[in-house]
């Protein structure tokens, strides 16, 4: 089984409530299971910050998928609660974003999917609720979650419960 990190926000809606339940569907993927969920965080829009603040959370898991097929899985997750992937749109609003974070240490390089993501090491919003199930993964280049945080202005992130 390999350790696989995955980072969960939202901005539409309930944002909360959808990161509460997609954790819950995460939890019961095939040949998964779900080692540790962090807080919810509160973070300001970031990129295009005319819409309103971001719900985060990240997932430890272990499972038995190869990365392309959970890939599949947060995609088909994201899809049930209402995600519309627009081409050529970043940073917008969203119903829900799962991003596959990390996958054990491995660096995987597809057109699909690049793990680690490759700006992991400088979101604040994706590594502080990291740090709460996985501190000492590697981030492959970066040292860990942990390190990753060392010196990061995180005072914009609140939690907000879990």
């Amino acid at each position: 089984m390999v350790l696989a990190c995955v980072g969960l926000g939202a901005n539409l809606g309930d944002a909360q409530a959808t990161l509460r339940a997609a954790i819950n569907v995460l939890a019961v993927l095939p040949q998964t299971r779900l080692l540790a969920a962090s807080r919810l965080y509160r973070t300001p829009a970031w990129g295009n910050e005319a819409q309103p603040d971001f719900i985060n959370a990240a997932v430890a898991l272990e499972t038995d998928l190869p990365a392309p097929v959970l890939l599949e899985q947060l995609l088909a997750t994201e899809k049930q609660f209402g995600r519309v992937r627009q081409e050529g749109q970043q940073w917008g609003p969203r119903t829900l974003d799962l991003d596959l974070l990390l996958y054990g240490e491995q660096v995987i390089d597809l057109p699909q999917l690049q793990v680690p993501h490759p700006y992991l090491h400088q979101r604040a919003f994706a590594l502080l609720p990291l740090a709460e199930v996985a501190a000492d993964a590697c981030i492959p280049g970066h040292g860990t979650v942990r390190d990753a945080l060392v010196g990061m202005k995180t005072c914009d992130i609140t939690p907000i419960g879990g």
